[in-house]
């Protein structure tokens, strides 16, 4: 069993030091690593952002979840990473992924291409972008990507080069993952909406998917990764709105086993952990960052254990 790493998932700042202070309090409160999504949304940009957050904290891991690959030159975003990589001391999680935001496409006017051309660009882009960290020069002429004689400096601090987070659901993503990445983040199904495909948010469907990596040869070195769209403890101090609300959650969610949403005594809440970590060798918990305060305790009992 791995030990457990809890993540905190944030992506506004009202000033630059209501940023800093969001970055140093899940630094204080034990969190391992601050993760940003990648959209053009009402949200910091994510290098900018990241760079902010590794300054303003000595210990926090900053992280992409995840990079949607077709918004960047795959050499401009190694290069990008290794500098982050630098400015953070080595405390960059690269994640990225194959894109799903239809709106994100048409603000940035491109093409959303069909599932297994996002998917076969992604795949060719993440093995450029290694080759690019750890090669001395890289001359690349694939089916989407030409690069020649291309130079990525610096170098990437964390060597090789630093862990890589691949997100997504589906068994060529999942073998995609298992074969490059450090960090396997079992994302649900998408909908037609942006939001979970309900279908795919149960812990039997996670399970499925954790079966097709074990198939891997790769699969001891890989961490496995959950992040939560909606949590809340209700055990803690709030008003009494916010009590009923957190508890009625609670009661729905309890006739559907799901790591995806979590509610609950901060007890309930470790005990929950520790048996899914027990079946499913998920230990790496990425939580909303409304919850962030109230998960502390939790966080404090698991993290490193």
């Amino acid at each position: 069993m791995r030990p457990f790493r809890f993540a905190v998932m944030a992506e506004r700042g009202r000033s630059a030091a209501h940023w800093r202070e969001v970055a140093q309090r899940a630094e204080a409160l034990g969190y391992d690593t601050l993760l940003m999504p990648d959209h053009i949304t009402d949200q910091l940009a994510p290098i900018a952002a990241l760079t902010a957050a590794a300054s303003a904290t000595s210990t926090l891991r900053v992280g992409s979840f995840v990079f949607d690959n077709d918004y960047r030159n795959p050499l401009m975003l190694a290069k990008e990473a290794t500098t982050l990589d630098l400015l953070s001391s080595g405390r960059l999680e690269f994640g990225i992924g194959a894109g799903w935001n239809t709106r994100d496409y048409r603000q940035l006017g491109i093409p959303y291409d069909a599932p297994k051309v996002r998917v076969d660009r992604m795949e060719e882009a993440i093995a450029l972008i290694k080759r690019l960290w750890i090669e001395e020069k890289v001359t690349h002429e694939g089916p989407y990507y030409r690069v020649r004689d291309a130079i990525v400096l610096p170098r990437p601090t964390q060597q090789p080069h630093p862990p890589v987070m691949i997100g997504g659901g589906g068994p060529r993503m999942l073998r995609i993952a298992a074969r490059e990445a450090q960090i396997v983040a079992l994302a649900p199904g998408v909908n037609a909406r942006g939001g979970p495909n309900l279908r795919t948010v149960t812990t039997d469907s996670v399970a499925k998917r954790i079966a097709t990596l074990r198939r891997s040869p790769r699969f001891a070195e890989l961490e496995l990764n959950v992040i939560v769209f909606d949590a809340q403890v209700t055990d803690a101090a709030r008003s009494i709105i916010d009590a009923l609300t957190a508890r009625l959650k609670a009661a729905v969610t309890s006739v559907v086993d799901t790591p995806f949403f979590m509610y609950g005594s901060r007890a309930s809440l470790v005990e929950d952990l520790v048996a899914r970590r027990e079946r499913l060798g998920v230990s790496y918990i990425a939580l909303p960052g409304r919850a962030m305060r109230e998960f502390g305790p939790v966080v404090a009992a698991l993290r490193g254990k």
